[in-house]
């Protein structure tokens, strides 16, 4: 009976850990940024904000694309309406009419000049329903021209603007991907910190709960103080407490690092954070050429410079005299019938002009001028010193991570050797060799150098995917870093 007992025990405690291992994921570094970079919330709106830049763009590129077009406008008018007639006079007449009408038209902008050119074709049939007769009038073909003469061409200055636009959004999308991956690696390594200090935390008050028995014996006999003793027993305690929030800290940071990966299961996450780190150098001079070639911070202050041109193109075009001119030139005719409205058609022309000269504005005009200009002369102000602070960031970061691996290296060997002094202060103790406070020191030396090394792995990889974010580069693999931006694009059809 008690065998049987036992052996149900076992199998019951096999189960308990098959199912733990079941709902712990164990996570590296490289698999938490990739992760992260298919699934967490910042990766997927810089889907969608490339999506949509991608769509702008192709709504530009139409604009300069010829564009066929099918209208109609049929009416019904039943009603007294009011008609001059052939002598002047004007008369009430009952009308009962039906016009229906068809225009194919193919326009196309023209961006040199801003202006529109199209031709069309039309048919239109007008149906009287009180004399019970009908009539066509048809355009075969018009071939028309309108045209700001002094106005702002935003043609023009989309075809300067909107490809850096594009070329900006594509560079940030991939940008975007490795500050996520610095993100990932910043809430990776909180959780590493957070199971190191708990595991720290159940090692030191293991260690405490040991000494804290062992000095009552001690004191027992004589040979410790109650003083120490006391030391000891408080020594456990807050060793206790430690433990306590050392569990609810390694708690949340895995609860921040399971909502980041979009990971809707409650499973346990145990981060694996690796010692080996690449020994790196990066060239200073090539740094600062991939991250002016390639950072969209560089297309987004040429973008801002030419937006600010722009602004000021079209307060000046507001400014001063505005003139259109609409030409259409074409062949009509009208008949009873369709196909004799296609026959021997007479030519029509049509020319406008209107022309507005502001006379007297008291000085709008030129006020709204002057204010594109400042604000040009502000963004050109605030592009250049932008453009200091980025390569002055781009320096900054270089230099720290040069330094990076060794402090790594450092730090580890650092641990070490807290660790064994930990150790042999802890041996001398329990010989009673040792006394409580160097023991204690030993302790806050040994934790200190561990979280020290924990954090500089961390600082390591935050300044590499910083670098890389910036330059667009991965250094590792000496390449420049691409992204499938067509396969984003169709996943959204």
């Amino acid at each position: 009976m008690h065998r049987n007992i036992f052996l149900i025990l076992i199998v019951c405690g096999i189960l308990s850990t098959a199912s733990a291992q079941e709902h712990t994921i164990e996570l590296t570094l490289g698999q938490t940024i990739e992760r992260a970079r298919r699934q967490s919330p910042d990766a997927q709106n810089a889907r969608h904000s490339f999506r949509s830049a991608y769509w702008n763009y192709k709504y530009y590129r139409a604009n300069y694309l010829p564009a066929l077009k099918l209208t109609s406008n049929p009416y019904l008018d039943r009603a007294i309406n009011k008609i001059t007639l052939g002598d002047g006079s004007v008369k009430f007449v009952e009308q009962n009419l039906l016009s229906t009408d068809l225009t194919l038209s193919l326009t196309q902008n023209i961006p040199w000049t801003g202006g529109t050119l199209f031709v069309e074709t039309a048919a239109q049939r007008l149906d009287l329903f009180s004399n019970d007769t009908y009539s066509w009038q048809t355009s075969p073909v018009n071939i028309g021209y309108s045209q700001s003469l002094f106005g702002y061409n935003s043609l023009k200055w989309d075809r300067r603007i909107e490809p850096i636009r594009y070329r900006e959004a594509r560079k940030t999308y991939v940008e975007t991907l490795e500050l996520v991956a610095a993100r990932a690696t910043e809430k990776f390594f909180d959780l590493a910190r957070a199971q190191s200090d708990y595991e720290i935390a159940n090692t030191n008050y293991a260690n405490a709960d040991t000494l804290y028995i062992y000095a009552q014996g001690r004191y027992n006999i004589g040979t410790i103080s109650e003083n120490e003793m006391l030391q000891l027993e408080l020594n456990k305690l807050t060793e206790e407490a430690n433990r306590m929030n050392a569990r609810i800290e390694m708690e949340n940071s895995m609860q921040e690092l399971r909502s980041y990966l979009g990971i809707q299961e409650d499973v346990e996450l145990q981060a694996d954070a690796s010692d080996h780190v690449p020994d790196l150098h990066i060239d200073l001079n090539l740094a600062l050429m991939l991250a002016n070639e390639n950072s969209p911070e560089i297309q987004n202050m040429l973008r801002r410079k030419l937006e600010s041109e722009s602004a000021v193109s079209k307060a000046r075009a507001n400014a001063g005299l505005k003139a259109d001119i609409y030409l259409r030139f074409g062949l009509t005719q009208t008949a009873e019938k369709l196909k004799e409205a296609y026959q021997n058609p007479l030519d029509q022309q049509y020319v406008s002009l209107s022309v507005a000269l502001p006379i007297l504005d008291w000085g709008r005009g030129k006020g709204q001028v002057r204010v594109a200009r400042s604000n040009r002369d502000l963004v050109y102000t605030q592009v250049e010193q932008d453009k200091t602070d980025f390569g002055l960031n781009v320096r900054k970061l270089v230099k720290q991570f040069n330094l990076q691996a060794q402090r790594v290296h450092i730090a580890a060997r650092t641990d070490e050797t807290a660790q064994r002094r930990a150790e042999v202060a802890r041996k001398l103790y329990l010989l009673g060799k040792s006394s409580v406070l160097d023991l204690n020191a030993s302790i806050t030396e040994k934790d200190t150098a561990r979280r020290n090394y924990i954090t500089s792995l961390y600082n390591y990889w935050s300044l590499y995917y910083t670098l890389r974010s910036l330059t667009l580069y991965d250094f590792e693999k000496d390449a420049p870093l691409a992204e499938e931006l067509e396969r984003i694009i169709t996943d959204d059809l």
